[in-house]
């Protein structure tokens, strides 16, 4: 990412060294991680937020980005550009620090993210693939001009329970 995007509650930038005691306390929460993938670990430690850092490091640039305010990180969001003939399509992932939820942030987020993921890597198409039981999830997407295309059923086991997952995705403006 070439240059932060400001948001209402702070900046959308690279992950740094320096956030690592705030993402290892923020991310350390039962909460967050039932709505993640199990390669985000629970319970998270110091070691897991400086691990992470570093593989953020050299990942492409603007790939996976800190949420954060003034004082610190306070989630994050990436995306994963698919290959082959799926190359102008990426996925999208995020998480908010639970003091944080219910404040728009997100929402914010995704709008400002998917615009800047659309021109900075040339993609058509982002898709996000919430839990079915995570309807927060559901109306950060749905407010950030995503479409529901789907119910992926019993397509996951997350903490012992296979369950399903919704699609959505928004496709770029080509108009403008």
């Amino acid at each position: 990412m070439v240059e932060p995007i400001t948001t209402s509650f702070g900046m959308i930038r690279p992950w740094c060294p320096a956030d690592a005691d705030a993402l290892a306390r923020h991310a350390n929460n039962r909460n967050i991680w039932i709505n993640l993938r199990d390669g985000f670990p629970h319970p998270y430690t110091a070691v897991h937020a400086a691990s992470f850092i570093e593989i953020a490091s050299h990942r492409t640039s603007g790939t996976l980005c800190a949420l954060a305010t003034r004082q610190e990180a306070i989630g994050g969001m990436g995306i994963t550009v698919n290959q082959d003939v799926h190359r102008l399509t990426a996925e999208l992932g995020y998480w908010l620090a639970e003091p944080y939820w219910g404040k728009g942030f997100m929402t914010e987020a995704v709008i400002k993210y998917t615009e800047y993921a659309f021109e900075r890597f040339g993609l058509l198409r982002i898709y996000a693939e919430p839990y079915a039981y995570n309807e927060r999830s559901f109306r950060v997407l749905e407010k950030a001009g995503f479409n529901l295309e789907g119910r992926m059923r019993c397509s996951v086991i997350k903490d012992g329970k296979i369950t399903d997952q919704l699609l959505y995705a928004k496709i770029r403006n080509l108009d403008g």
